[in-house]
């Protein structure tokens, strides 16, 4: 096998990928499903400014849901009392907003489908070759249903999502913990192991802690703002990772 221009695999025991927006476009999902519950409960109460595609970037990609409303409330200076992870979706708390959010996602997921990336599933099928561990990271807690729904499901020794991370008590992108699990999950040590984000929050996480590389893949926060916050490299989709022969197959044996 030829290395890819932008990876020397050898010198790494695991890959540790985010989920939605890396391996799968449930980003957009997640998007459309925040949207409705902020402009609806913004509009509702008369809260300014009206919620952007901006503010899922700023305060809500890659955190975990509850932390996700609890940003987002606090930028329009609001605070709701916490409640609980039962709570129902029609609760005025955090968890009630989040499960509000939940629901949507699920409904759209159920209704839509999703498909993984091309670009993503070429990858996996090349790193399947090699003697590296493969770990999805992902502060959702619909990380294994969206697995199964792509087809996926099977291409990972380990999934560290928002259930696990609740379990283990270990605090949510920003912070570094979720990653550093999944590593010592699949046996290896933290420097010799990639993390893939797409999100702001989840290329900070990797740069917080001591990983051999954080690649951003840039789904639309921008290449510069995943480099200011720590990514070693960025891509634009993950085929750029494949080795140069896998890449000439892909493109049909082009030279």
């Amino acid at each position: 096998m030829t290395d890819s221009p932008l990876v020397h695999w050898a010198d790494y025991d695991a890959v540790l990928f985010d989920l939605d927006g890396v391996l799968t476009p449930t980003a957009e999902v997640h998007m459309r499903a925040w949207a409705a519950l902020f402009d609806a409960y913004l509009s509702e109460h008369d809260i300014a400014p009206p919620y952007t595609d901006a503010d899922y970037f700023a305060y809500v990609d890659g955190k975990p849901r509850y932390d996700g409303v609890r940003s987002l409330l606090a930028s329009r200076g609001v605070v709701l009392p916490e409640g609980l992870p039962t709570d129902p979706p029609t609760a005025e708390t955090v968890c009630g907003l989040g499960n509000r959010k939940n629901a949507e996602f699920e409904r759209e997921l159920k209704e839509n489908g999703v498909v993984a990336y091309p670009g993503s599933v070429a990858l996996l099928d090349e790193l399947a070759t090699l003697p590296i561990a493969l770990a999805v990271v992902s502060s959702s807690a619909n990380a294994t249903s969206v697995l199964a729904a792509a087809g996926i499901a099977d291409r990972f020794d380990v999934v560290v999502d928002g259930l696990v991370a609740r379990a283990q008590q270990l605090p949510g992108k920003p912070a570094p913990d979720t990653y550093a699990y999944a590593a010592k999950s699949v046996g290896v040590t933290d420097a010799r192991s990639i993390v893939v984000e797409d999100a702001i929050s989840g290329v900070e996480a990797g740069a917080a802690g001591d990983f051999g590389l954080v690649v951003g893949v840039n789904r639309g926060v921008g290449r510069q703002s995943l480099l200011d916050r720590g990514a070693d490299v960025v891509v634009d989709d993950l085929a750029e990772l494949l080795s140069t022969d896998a890449a000439r197959d892909a493109r049909g044996g082009a030279a």
